[in-house]
């Protein structure tokens, strides 16, 4: 949140490119947490970035929408036997493959909920749609990044 906040946050790519890589702590909680649990970690995710960004509760919806459809997710993407205890929700532990499905539907769930609260109108459908498009690519890579760096950060060590 604090990278989101400080640094994220200023970076100015474009007004359609606005890079949210926040998503990552609900992306990453465990396939064991408990639906209740997510729901509540999300709804304050979003509460606190709402309160930096000043933005009346927008954030807080999204994160906590994307916390309820992570369940349906992950069920949609689940192996035949189930996930493994013990495993998580990243590259190295799934494969670039699974990371890139899950996230980027997650990913792009939470940014069409938050900018089309955001703009609140169908006259800018077609303009919205586009920086959905555009933030949800750039989120992703953003993403995908800090996750090579933690994965060759831990093989490393």
């Amino acid at each position: 949140m604090l990278l989101q906040v400080l640094i994220v946050q200023n970076i100015n790519l474009s007004s359609y490119i606005i890079l949210l890589p926040y998503v990552l702590v609900i992306l990453m909680l465990p396939f064991e947490s408990n639906r209740l649990f997510v729901l509540i970690i999300s709804f304050l995710l979003g509460l606190c970035i709402d309160y930096f960004y000043d933005s009346s509760g927008i954030h807080s919806a999204a994160c906590t929408f994307i916390g309820f459809f992570r369940h349906y997710v992950l069920k949609y993407f689940s192996p035949r036997d189930g996930y493994e205890v013990g495993l998580k929700p990243t590259i190295k532990d799934m494969g670039i493959n699974w990371f890139s499905n899950y996230s980027v539907m997650l990913i792009f769930s939470h940014h069409l909920l938050l900018f089309y609260l955001e703009v609140f109108r169908f006259s800018e459908f077609f303009s919205t749609l586009l920086r959905i498009i555009l933030s949800s690519l750039g989120t992703f890579g953003l993403i995908y990044l800090i996750q090579l760096l933690i994965y060759n950060n831990q093989k490393k060590a």
